[in-house]
């Protein structure tokens, strides 16, 4: 059988998996992390009824995809990738772009461009989705790059080089840009630098996809605890940084007149009374602003998803609960567009688990068994049908 027919054939299969009824069909995509033949991007349905996930077909080969995202019309995907042949002998590595088939979730590469810096580690889009903004963790650095009418990445717009060290010798040796994303107002641009211990905020121009210092041109998170990702609450009032190093969410509070933020309040990521070694990964705010979740990289046994509950008026949180990912080192994890779902990917165990959201308190339960899936290091949910 023909590689071609091989992939119709799967993504058919999936299209009419057995007890799924197609009006409550998603698509999820995932990446993995490695590079070589039949590794690349995969797809699986899932029921947003009944969070049953089916297990993932292979879909297209690609270049050690890391983070990636969609466009909100679900017509492109955008990843950037650890590393790319292109500029092997830079040691650059490079961001991707790709159209989306609504029918079939099938894959299209549209262009391929080099981040100027290496081991990409986050992608984001801004609100009009003219510009896609890169952090590269290794080069310490972060770029954006215009995004043309097909959806292709065009001319690059901004860059800036960070500099300088953490107190941490061994990790924060030089500056790791993990990752950058805009305000709700799309007028300026957080990063969080784990090297340096430092959240910059750039003032963004939407029309010419420029970047320049905020003043003040960053806050800091607690000494060698190496902030990581960052989310805003739906309202803009908060801006939640979780710390991989020190296992900590920062709350800040979000000054959009003047880009500045305020420290309200550090806590743990942790269960109270553990007293192993564990690194954040992910944090993700739930589409209600009643929920914050985190996901923990605990070095011996399997990984955490810590969930707590967000009072609306400070933005400070509660630790809710502390339940296992049933598999080793979460990456990241994705809340699907009904707020019911929440799907997480375990790195080094090769699997995948859904859990049930429950809309009072925010507390997660398993849905079923680990399926399969190799070295997943993102998960993107969509609509069936979402880009017609």
């Amino acid at each position: 059988m023909s590689r071609f027919r091989f992939v119709f054939t799967a993504l058919i299969g999936l299209l009419v998996s057995p007890g799924i009824s197609p009006a409550q069909q998603m698509f999820v995509f995932f990446g993995t992390h490695v590079v070589g033949p039949s590794k690349g991007f995969s797809l699986a349905k899932f029921d947003e009824e009944t969070g049953v996930l089916s297990p993932p077909s292979f879909l297209l080969q690609a270049e050690a995809p890391a983070f990636f995202v969609l466009d909100s019309a679900g017509k492109h995907l955008y990843t950037v990738n650890s590393t790319a042949p292109e500029f092997k002998d830079t040691g650059e590595g490079g961001m991707s772009s790709y159209s989306i088939d609504p029918k079939t979730g099938a894959l299209t590469l549209l262009n391929t461009k080099s981040t100027n810096g290496g081991d990409p580690s986050y992608i984001s889009l801004d609100h009009t989705e003219h510009f896609a903004l890169v952090a590269n963790y290794k080069g310490g650095s972060v770029i954006v790059y215009r995004i043309n009418p097909d959806g292709s990445f065009g001319d690059q717009t901004a860059f800036d080089q960070h500099t300088g060290k953490g107190t941490d010798p061994t990790r924060q040796s030089k500056p790791f840009a993990h990752s950058i994303r805009v305000d709700p107002t799309n007028r300026f641009a957080i990063c969080c630098d784990l090297g340096l211990d430092k959240v910059f905020v750039y003032k963004f121009d939407q029309n010419t996809g420029s970047l320049s210092p905020n003043d003040p041109p960053f806050a800091t998170v607690k000494a060698g605890s190496g902030a990581r990702h960052s989310c805003f609450s739906p309202d803009g009032k908060f801006l939640y940084v979780d710390s991989e190093m020190g296992s900590i969410v920062t709350v800040f509070a979000w000054d959009s007149d003047a880009g500045k933020l305020t420290v309200v309040q550090e806590i743990s990521t942790l269960p109270p009374g553990f007293t192993g070694v564990s690194t954040d990964a992910e944090v993700l705010v739930h589409p209600s602003g009643k929920f914050l979740y985190v996901s923990n990289r605990v070095a011996t046994g399997p990984g955490s998803i810590g969930v707590f509950s967000i009072d609306k008026d400070s933005g400070k949180l509660t630790w809710m609960q502390d339940i296992s990912t049933q598999g080793k080192t979460p990456r990241n994890f994705a809340i699907d567009p009904t707020g019911r779902w929440l799907l997480v990917t375990n790195h080094d165990s090769n699997n995948g688990l859904v859990y049930r959201i429950d809309s009072d308190t925010g507390k997660l339960s398993a849905v079923g068994n680990p399926i399969s899936i190799p070295y997943p290091f993102c998960e993107r949910f969509l609509p069936v049908g979402n880009a017609d």
